[in-house]
C-alpha cells in the first residue's frame, strides 16, 4: 500500500554568479518540490535577461544594437524598447545624470585589468555620450543612434529590472514571501513570515560594518557604491559609475541607496543621485514621493531624504 507523504513547507533558494555580480532567490514554499521548481524558473529568467542585455555577449540584443543602430533604425523587442524608453525618461528627469550612452566612453575602462582611457581617448569619445542621440520610434518599434560611436549599456537599471520582473513572476504564481537579489539590487515580496526583511547598507570603507539596517516589507532597495568595481592608481579610486558629462568616475559620493515600490526605478535613481551629488540628488528624489534615499558623501556624512529619519 502506497501512502502519500504530506508536502513539506520550507525556505528554498539558489544563487549563482551572473550579470557581473551574484544573483539569488529565496522563497517560502508550502510544497518544497514546487518551490524548487519556482527557484529554477527564476534562475532561468536571470539567464534570459543576461543573454539579452549583456554588452559582454556579442550576440545579445543590446550588442547588436550597439553594432548596427547608427547605420539605420533597427527593430527591437518589446522588453528592450521599454527599458530604453524608461531610461530616457529618467535621463530627462535627472538632467542627463542618468545616461545609458555613458558606455560610449565607459567601455574603455577595464576595472579587472586596472585599465582606464587616456585624456585624449576620453575627449575623442565624449561627444557620443548624450541620451539625445538615442531615437525611439514607437510606431515602428525601432531604435536609432544619430551618430556613430554611440553605445548604450543598461547596467545602471537592468539588475533592478530583473529582480522586479522575477518578483512579479513569483507573485503571479502565488508566492507571498521571497527575497530576490542581483548585486546591489534587492526586491522583497511580503515579509519574512511575521517579521520584516532586514537589509543592511554596507559601509563603503569599513569591512563588515553597515551604515544602517532597514526593515522592508514588499519593497525594493538598490545601492550603488564606489567599492563595487574599482581600482586605485596613485591614490585615486577609479570606479564604474561614470559621470556622463566628463567620461570619468563620479567624485564626491561613496554610496547611494534608494528604497521604493519598483526595483527598476530604485536602480536607475541610485545611479542618477550618485552622479548628481547630495544636494541635487535630494532634490531629484523629492519628485518621486514613493521613493527615499540615503547618501554617504566622500567625507563620510550620511544624508537622508525627508521621508526617512536619521538614526539617533
Amino acid at each position: 500500500m502506497l501512502v502519500a507523504l504530506p508536502a513539506r513547507a520550507d525556505w528554498v533558494g539558489d544563487a549563482i554568479d551572473l550579470m557581473g555580480t551574484r544573483v539569488s532567490v529565496e522563497l517560502w514554499a508550502d510544497d518544497e518540490a514546487r518551490g524548487r521548481e519556482l527557484v529554477a524558473e527564476i534562475m532561468r529568467e536571470y539567464h534570459r535577461v543576461d543573454d539579452a542585455m549583456s554588452t559582454y555577449k556579442p550576440t545579445s540584443e543590446i550588442s547588436l544594437v550597439n553594432a548596427r543602430a547608427a547605420d539605420a533604425p533597427m527593430v527591437i523587442g518589446d522588453e528592450l524598447f521599454r527599458l530604453v524608453e524608461r531610461s530616457l525618461e529618467l535621463s530627462v528627469a535627472s538632467g542627463g545624470a542618468f545616461d545609458i550612452t555613458y558606455d560610449s566612453v565607459g567601455y574603455l575602462y577595464d576595472f579587472r585589468a586596472h585599465q582606464r582611457p587616456t585624456d585624449s581617448e576620453i575627449a575623442a569619445h565624449l561627444n557620443a555620450v548624450d541620451y539625445r542621440h538615442v531615437v525611439l520610434d514607437r510606431e515602428r518599434h525601432t531604435i536609432f543612434f544619430k551618430t556613430h560611436g554611440v553605445r548604450i549599456n543598461l547596467g545602471g537599471i537592468a539588475k533592478g529590472y530583473v529582480v522586479e520582473r522575477a518578483a512579479a513572476m513569483l507573485r503571479a504564481r502565488g508566492v507571498e514571501h521571497a527575497l530576490l537579489n542581483a548585486g546591489g539590487d534587492t526586491r522583497v515580496i511580503g515579509d519574512r513570515r511575521g517579521q520584516p526583511w532586514i537589509v543592511g547598507i554596507r559601509h563603503p570603507r569599513v569591512a563588515d560594518e553597515v551604515v544602517t539596517r532597514l526593515p522592508l516589507v514588499d519593497e525594493a532597495i538598490s545601492t550603488s557604491g564606489d567599492y563595487e568595481r574599482f581600482f586605485e592608481e596613485n591614490g585615486r579610486r577609479y570606479h564604474h559609475i561614470i559621470n556622463p558629462a566628463t567620461g570619468r568616475p563620479t567624485e564626491g559620493i561613496l554610496t547611494v541607496t534608494v528604497i521604493g515600490p519598483d526595483g527598476t526605478m530604485t536602480d536607475g535613481l541610485d545611479t542618477a543621485i550618485f552622479v548628481l551629488g547630495v544636494e541635487k540628488g535630494l532634490q531629484l528624489i523629492e519628485a518621486y514621493p514613493e521613493y527615499e534615499t540615503i547618501i554617504v558623501d566622500a567625507t563620510g556624512k550620511v544624508s537622508y531624504s525627508k521621508g526617512l529619519m536619521a538614526p539617533n
